[in-house]
């Protein structure tokens, strides 16, 4: 008893330790806003108007949401360009085809061209021939050190991979290509078995490790994976297979891909790369954006009475925007995007296919509410702040949705993200390293007061 006392004692005694340290660190690491303006630092790498600003060339992907005239952002119907296809003709042309998309597209992105049938057949088998992992890794590696994210696993197991790799730190074109496929196929099952530990060790469930099949796509393997009985119905596929498209890319200013780029100007490998580009992700103002959407959607099923009543409904966003509901954050999340002002085509054709998906699995009442609220947000929102501002859903909006209807758990909301991304992150890597750039290294200016030394027996 006097023990735990003692300890309990020091605990307290670290901890008021390290509160006051950390008032310290927020008081000496104020910056008065109004040196921004003053020093014309573009705050966030965004310009005054919202834009970003222009730090590189790309030829990958492109993001197209306003026109300017006049130094006037007019807005426009969003579009999407992987490689200068329009992501609208890319999942026309799969999914009229009766094809899944997302190894097509990968190879688009990381190549710079469509694949021709034979191409395609033997880069899909490439995927499939890379889809494993080293020996006694599932047991070892992943099953040994669960974690309750599992983006912080997925970064870990990443790296882990490094020790497995016999030419980790060769940069030529040949290595980082052969590195990059490898990334892309093995990271779904990193993902689906640290979901599976998860739920395992913390949540107490039983233990279902399913090895990918060959003849499967990406889509269909993640679901086979991460579902105890390992079925799926081609539909569901198929909505997963558009989403993983609709994530792959979104240009080269995106807080992750440029985190890849960043990374990849020092001349490190790839397994650190792909760590740093999971880090970025991981943060709720990116990658984490749809499960802050689920939750508010939760909160609105809970608080509105009659979901048909439009009334009922923009009261409660009108609370949600004055910060007297939900999490009082006054977001509206799933709503807005810094490039889309009309639309966002992801968010279009995720829609689309979403509906057909909900028809089929009775999830038609929600997702008219979702409907109306991605409707009667932009109303709220001009009207709460008295404003003419555009606004439309973005990808988020629909994407934990989608997630939801195909029984994904939302620990994998993100790494589903990541599996996506994945492609546009190695393909930006190539292209940072065929560039031979300089190391990225932006400027930050010096606005502190200045310190003298003070010997240590004269300080207070």
């Amino acid at each position: 008893m006097a023990v735990e006392k003692v300890n309990k004692v020091n605990d307290n005694a670290i901890d008021n330790i390290i509160e006051g340290l950390g008032k310290k660190a927020e008081t000496n690491n104020y910056i008065n806003p109004e040196l921004y303006g003053k020093h014309n630092v573009k705050i966030g790498l965004r310009n005054a108007d919202g834009t970003g600003v222009l730090v590189g060339l790309t030829k990958i992907g492109d993001v197209h949401g306003y026109v300017k005239e006049n130094d006037v952002k007019i807005p426009v119907e969003g579009r999407l360009f992987y490689r200068g296809i329009d992501v609208y003709d890319l999942v026309e042309g799969f999914q009229r085809e009766n094809r899944f998309g997302f190894e097509e597209c990968s190879y688009l992105l990381l190549f710079g061209e469509l694949p021709n049938k034979k191409q395609l057949e033997q880069f899909s088998w490439l995927l499939a021939e890379k889809r494993t992992l080293p020996t006694h890794f599932t047991r070892d590696v992943i099953m040994k050190a669960a974690s309750r994210d599992i983006m912080i696993k997925l970064a870990r197991n990443v790296l882990t991979l490094y020790s497995y790799d016999p030419n980790p730190d060769d940069l030529s074109i040949k290595n980082v290509v052969r590195q990059s496929i490898e990334m892309i196929a093995k990271l779904p099952l990193l993902a689906a078995y640290s979901y599976q530990a998860y739920a395992h060790y913390f949540e107490g469930k039983s233990l279902y490790i399913h090895n990918p099949l060959p003849e499967l796509s990406t889509a269909e393997n993640i679901l086979r994976m991460i579902r105890p009985d390992g079925k799926y119905t081609r539909s569901e596929a198929e909505m997963l297979d558009l989403a993983l498209v609709l994530h792959a890319e979104h240009g080269g200013g995106n807080n992750s891909t440029f985190t890849i780029h960043v990374v990849t100007s020092t001349g490190t490998d790839t397994y650190s790369v792909i760590a740093a580009g999971l880090g970025s992700l991981k943060g709720p103002k990116h990658g984490g954006a749809n499960i802050k959407v689920m939750e508010m959607m939760e909160d609105i099923k809970a608080h509105v009475r009659d979901w048909q009543d439009d009334e009922e409904i923009m009261k409660y966003l009108e609370k949600i925007i004055n910060k007297e509901a939900f999490d009082r954050s006054g977001l509206i999340y799933g709503m807005g995007h810094a490039v889309y002002t009309l639309s966002d085509p992801r968010a279009v054709l995720l829609k689309k296919k979403a509906k057909e998906l909900a028809i089929e699995q009775g999830f038609i009442d929600e997702f008219n509410l979702f409907e109306k609220v991605e409707n009667l947000s932009p109303k709220v929102f001009n009207k709460k702040k008295n404003s003419n501002k555009i606004i439309s859903a973005n990808v988020d909006f629909y994407s934990g949705f989608v997630y939801k209807m195909l029984g994904i758990p939302i620990e994998l909301y993100t790494p589903i993200f990541a599996i996506a991304r994945i492609s546009g992150w190695c393909a930006h890597r190539l292209e940072e390293i065929v560039a031979g750039s300089k190391i990225i290294r932006p400027a930050y200016k010096n606005v502190g007061e200045g310190l003298k030394y003070v010997p240590l027996g004269e300080r207070g």
